[in-house]
């Protein structure tokens, strides 16, 4: 969750903004990619961004909110994963220059992909391609072999190139990674009525949920 969802799109954005840490040997003037530097260009895709937001079907469970207005204070992963691989390729085609853009599609096959529920093989073979394509095309785009942009390729990066082969091992990452496991944690905290001792409370309502699994562990005989 926190890959695709926070760590990947801070780092494209804090590009396109230009906002990104810049050394002394570097200009953002040559920052080619950084085409939401501009004012007017940022306010215009913060209203298409909000506008979208009536398009959505209530399915989609929180839509994005204005970026510009809401990105550094309370916006969510499922906010930016609509965003960024669902709003993005159409709301900056024509905006980013077209290297990039193309770029920055494939990352967003290969995520959309690695998010279904269900994947073929074929699938995840092109996701796997298309990852590994965006990682370096990201170096050659935007790093461009620079000391002074080595802080550009964070771990995140490097770490897309690994998400295909752990997603053969365990499945849709999707449903075996954060997303479960915040559900899981949240959901005794639901089930909580008593405002007195509640990590005791909480640790009750863990041990009877365990005692419920285990009642209902299937049970193999061997012939």
């Amino acid at each position: 969750m926190h890959l695709p969802a926070l760590n990947i799109p801070n780092l494209l954005l804090s590009l396109w903004r230009g906002t990104l840490e810049c050394d002394h040997s570097d200009s953002r003037s040559t920052w080619t990619w950084a085409a939401l530097r501009d004012v007017v260009i940022w306010k215009h895709h913060d209203f298409l961004v909000g506008v979208a937001r009536l398009y959505l079907p209530g399915s989609f469970d929180r839509p994005p909110h204005d970026p510009a207005e809401k990105l550094n204070s309370g916006y969510k992963a499922w906010e930016f994963l609509n965003y960024i691989y669902g709003y993005a390729p159409a709301l900056l085609f024509g905006i980013l220059p077209f290297q990039y853009w193309r770029s920055f599609c494939k990352l967003v096959l290969g995520i959309r992909i690695l998010h279904q529920h269900s994947i073929k093989a074929i699938e995840l073979r092109t996701a796997h391609c298309v990852l590994i394509e965006f990682s370096i095309e990201f170096e050659r785009l935007y790093y461009q072999r620079k000391p002074s942009r080595i802080h550009f390729v964070r771990p995140s990066i490097h770490q897309l190139t690994h998400c295909a082969p752990e997603t053969e091992h365990v499945g849709p990452l999707g449903l075996s990674t954060q997303w479960p496991i915040k559900r899981t944690i949240g959901d005794p905290g639901k089930e909580i009525r008593q405002p007195s001792n509640p990590f005791q409370n909480l640790a009750r309502r863990g041990i009877q949920r365990a005692c419920i699994t285990g009642l209902f562990r299937p049970v193999f005989i061997l012939e």
